[in-house]
């Protein structure tokens, strides 16, 4: 099974990001999605350190919120 992690650019250079979620942030390689306009503020799915798919707001929300269910922060 594989898990992919929707996360928040918060700095882009080149193809490689910060991005943040949950208060952990990793730089995460851009080159697979580099046919899309991303910017600052987008949100990506994340899959071994590199952005497969971009998400709407919601679809973020939505993956995170299912996350926390599983695994919640304060645990």
């Amino acid at each position: 099974m594989c898990l992919a992690v929707p996360m928040r650019i918060t700095a882009i250079d080149g193809f490689v990001a910060t991005c943040e979620a949950s208060g952990i942030e990793r730089e995460v390689n851009l080159f697979m999605l580099q046919g899309e306009r991303l910017g600052v503020g987008d949100c990506v799915l994340i899959h071994v350190g590199y952005a497969i798919k971009k998400l709407s707001e919601d679809e973020a929300r939505s993956s995170w919120g299912l996350f926390d269910k599983i695994a919640p922060s304060d645990a």
